[in-house]
């Protein structure tokens, strides 16, 4: 991919050319240059991991007694659910059980 020297808009081929569809301007094509460019067709296909039974959900954790189960521990988040003047509100998941409940800043 090339990018115009003139106004930084994406540039296309058109036969030896690099041709700004912006403004016109045009390069000549240098294939040392085109040859170490990184195209998706040689991008490698990678492999997709699922994560979602993993135990680690990569929020933190605090100290905070489940209604549920009673475990002392749960992950926590903050979340704007009201409007932009009002505080976020704090939101808790078990590390046990996954039950989920919220404490609201009065």
């Amino acid at each position: 991919m090339q990018f115009c020297d003139e106004c930084g808009s994406m540039m296309k081929t058109e036969g030896d050319k690099w041709v700004c569809g912006s403004c016109g301007h045009e390069t000549i094509r240098d294939e040392a240059k085109e040859a170490a460019m990184v195209t998706t067709q040689g991008q490698e296909q990678s492999e997709i991991i699922d994560v979602s039974d993993a135990e680690d959900t990569g929020l933190p954790t605090t100290n905070a007694q489940c209604p549920s189960c009673d475990n002392d521990r749960a992950y926590w988040y903050m979340q704007q659910i009201r409007s932009a003047d009002e505080s976020e509100t704090r939101f808790f998941v078990c590390t046990e059980c996954e039950h989920k409940w919220r404490e609201d800043d009065h």
